[in-house]
């Protein structure tokens, strides 16, 4: 008779709930999958008692449930059936380099775009980007995508989402609520874009435990941002103190991408944006890559581009009308 040892599975950086799926559905599954297993779930680990192979061979194969979920941000009754049975797990075929991240609901983050390939490209050989260009071209969308890539693969421990406290065309003062609340609906796009790529339940208790921070701009004074995956987004409304004031925030195995378009800058006096400067400054620093996204990179809804094109029309138009009235005056 085989003699019947006792195991121990940890479930670690992964919230048992999620795994375990509604109601404990794929726990039930994984148990009838074992019958010859008494598993036990005990919350972060999973006390599984038979013989030594069989308990063995179940460990590894949890482990690789774990790891799919890490890289995927999901499982599903398909992928515990193919994993437990051995077979060819999901990522098993063919790599789309352009994937960058798994997200919610089966959705896929891929770069969809040359300049969105060329940002990840130049991520993996600069710890400092900027990303610059037209609404709708992805640029907030693929650094936040970037970023959760990094923290399901553990490079960075945190991720922290910023913006300059500058109201579009609107006053702060006269919304309702305190300033969390007043500033909430600013940031809600960087919002939006977790919620596509990390199950609502985890992203609240990163929220919460501050593995995830979204926050105005003038909250970074003063910090030293180590093991963080940083991105400043609306870059054209900060000044070149400002600025700098980010970028010098630096820590320890730390990643910064900034975000902005210079066409729309809300600041009360446009010249007064530093965001063309600091890449000026810094374009031929070692270790800082530049990515100009333009209207061929617009995702969003066809419209947008058209948009996009006749308002730059409309400025053309508007410079040269200036440089002729100059030119009469001088």
């Amino acid at each position: 008779m085989t003699e019947s040892v006792s195991k121990e599975v940890l479930i670690e950086g992964v919230d048992p709930r999620e795994l375990y799926g509604p109601q404990d559905a794929y726990l039930e599954q994984i148990r009838a999958l074992h019958p010859t297993l008494k598993i036990v779930a005990r919350g972060s680990s999973l006390k599984v008692l038979g013989a030594e192979s069989d308990t063995r061979r179940f460990a590894a194969h949890m482990e690789g449930l774990v790891a799919y979920y890490l890289k995927y941000g999901h499982v599903s009754s398909q992928v515990i059936d193919q994993c437990f049975s051995g077979g060819v797990m999901p990522d098993d075929g063919p790599v789309d380099k352009d994937v960058i991240v798994y997200g919610n609901n089966g959705n896929i983050v891929r770069a969809r775009t040359v300049n969105q390939q060329r940002l990840v490209r130049l991520y993996d050989r600069n710890d400092l980007l900027f990303a610059v260009g037209p609404a709708g071209s992805g640029k907030t969308y693929t650094a936040i995508a970037l970023a959760v890539r990094a923290l399901k693969e553990r490079h960075v421990r945190r991720i922290i989402l910023t913006r300059p406290a500058v109201e579009a065309g609107e006053k702060l003062g006269f919304l309702p609520g305190d300033m969390k609340e007043k500033l909430d609906p600013y940031l809600q796009p960087l919002y939006d874009a977790l919620n596509d790529m990390i199950p609502p339940v985890k992203l609240q208790k990163f929220l919460e435990e501050g593995t995830v921070q979204i926050a105005p701009l003038a909250y970074m004074r003063g910090r030293t941002l180590d093991n963080a995956f940083v991105i400043l987004d609306e870059a054209q409304n900060t000044t070149l103190s400002q600025i700098k004031m980010f970028l010098t925030r630096m820590g320890r195995n730390a990643r910064f991408i900034v975000t902005g378009d210079v066409t729309q800058i809300d600041l009360p006096r446009k010249s007064d944006s530093g965001l063309v400067r600091a890449m000026e400054i810094l374009r031929r620093v070692e270790g800082i890559g530049i990515v100009e996204f333009d209207k061929r990179d617009i995702v969003r809804h066809p419209l947008v581009k058209y948009i996009v094109e006749a308002f730059d029309r409309s400025a053309g138009a508007e410079t040269e009308k200036n440089e002729q009235s100059n030119i009469k005056n001088e």
